[in-house]
């Protein structure tokens, strides 16, 4: 009996060490590869069109690639943001996603992130200062520079032209502008320019005060659709036919090209970036290996 019970007791003991190993390997296994990904997406503002798309095709690509996204929304306030992104640090996120409202102040939330070593994507828009991973973002000097070209292959040099700019600080808004201004400033003569904040009832008080003082002007470059659409009912309050370019390529805008309110927009994707920069921040997460810059493609979209 008791050989037995001392066989039993062995056999108990050997089967507690296999439960025992078999559970320290699935803890390793969690906490290594079997964690679900978790990004925080914090987003410049969903009151605009094109950063509500951008939003959308985080969230399609979330859901493609089974991972959750916390997505915040900064109402284009650079201290709000800072709150929503200190608040995401503190949630076990494994990576943030980050619009920046402005470039500049984005720099201290960067820093954090980089303090707790998480991962950070930009996108759209670049951080001045902090480690970021990877910029997705469309080539907007580039766009800038295709808007002075389309102004000039269709009105010609030297002619009298304004500029709605976007927010100041904000990459989009340096970079848009510098593209216009390699060609605008040998090749047209830019007589205003002012920010408008990428708002569209901005962009409107903006540009009539802009045509009320410089009544010969013959276009405009809006550094987004919402300020070029600002710029339409301004022309039209004013009785003029202005030639007005936005940027983004908005559903808004796209429609306004077809019915010639808007001579053309230098069309961005928003979904498509908005998935891309899903894509490269899970690969962060996972610690894989990422481009420091994704370009996003650009299009000139102009009535058929």
């Amino acid at each position: 009996m008791k050989k037995i019970l001392l066989v039993l007791s062995l056999i108990v003991a050997m089967a507690m060490m296999i439960v025992g190993c078999g559970g320290g390997d699935k803890k390793e296994a969690a906490k290594d590869g079997g964690k679900k990904i978790t990004v925080g997406f914090s987003v410049s503002t969903q009151n605009n069109p094109f950063f509500v798309d951008l939003a959308k095709g985080v969230q399609a690509k979330a859901k493609d690639m089974g991972v959750n996204v916390k997505i915040v929304d900064a109402q284009n306030d650079p201290a709000k943001q800072a709150n929503d992104i200190a608040d995401l640090l503190q949630s076990n996120i494994s990576v943030l996603l980050v619009n920046p409202v402005d470039s500049a102040a984005i720099s201290t939330s960067v820093k954090a992130a980089n303090k707790a070593n998480i991962p950070v994507v930009c996108l759209d828009r670049s951080a001045d200062a902090g480690k970021v991973v990877s910029l997705v973002a469309s080539d907007n000097v580039k766009g800038g520079e295709m808007a002075a070209e389309y102004i000039i292959k269709k009105l010609g040099e030297k002619v009298k032209v304004a500029e709605l700019e976007g927010i100041p600080g904000a990459s989009a808004t340096r970079e848009r502008g510098q593209g216009f201004h390699k060609l605008a400033d040998s090749k047209l003569s830019v007589v205003a320019k002012q920010s408008a904040d990428f708002d569209r009832s901005k962009g409107l008080t903006v540009a009539e005060n802009m045509l009320q003082a410089n009544p010969d002007v013959k276009a405009i470059f809006a550094h987004n659709d919402e300020m070029a659409l600002g710029a339409i009912e301004a022309a039209k309050s004013a009785n003029k036919k202005i030639f007005i370019v936005g940027f983004d390529g908005t559903a808004d805008g796209v429609k306004a090209v077809e019915n010639g309110t808007m001579s053309a927009t230098i069309a961005q994707q928003p979904e498509v970036m908005g998935k891309q920069g899903l894509e490269v921040a899970v690969k962060a997460a996972k610690g894989e290996k990422v481009d420091a810059k994704v370009s996003a493609p650009l299009k000139l979209i102009e009535k058929k």
